[in-house]
């Protein structure tokens, strides 16, 4: 479960396809890598996503290591999706985004987890206030820290 300053957001992890991504997302919350870190990206038009897991909340922060994509080229990313953010083929590091409305991407972002309805609701909410500055792609108007991330 993520724990985040607009709400809960309850999260199933599917390791079953995906036992690198979820290895290194568990392993990291463990750690309490995420916890006090900022949302830093919503996007509001064309994609859906709220994007987290950058300690530095430029977009550009990670852990320190990469590893590779879990694809099966059958990926789609309807509402209520989680998966990787990367930065081109085996990228992926912290950074993930929630999918808050069926968004059509290319199946290039690992999938390894889907949020409750409850949760979806929490990021629903979060992208109604749009973002600073009312661009379609930037921070979210209202921050949204992630507290903390339980496992279990």
């Amino acid at each position: 479960m993520l724990q985040t300053s607009a709400g809960d957001i309850p999260i199933t992890l599917s390791g079953e396809r995906t036992p690198c991504t979820v290895e290194s997302f568990v392993s990291l919350a463990q750690q309490q890598y995420f916890s006090n870190t900022e949302c830093h990206r919503l996007t509001t038009e064309g994609i859906f996503v709220l994007q987290c897991g950058d300690p530095t909340g430029t977009g550009r922060g990670g852990p320190g290591y990469r590893f590779a994509d879990e694809l099966d080229g059958g990926e789609t990313y309807p509402a209520g999706t989680v998966a990787m953010a990367n930065a081109g083929p085996d990228t992926n590091g912290s950074q993930f985004f929630l999918v808050y409305e069926d968004t059509p991407l290319p199946a290039k972002y690992t999938v390894f987890g889907t949020m409750s309805p409850e949760g979806l609701a929490v990021v629903q909410k979060i992208a109604q206030a749009g973002t600073a500055g009312g661009a379609s792609d930037g921070a979210p108007a209202n921050p949204v820290t992630i507290t903390g991330v339980t496992i279990g």
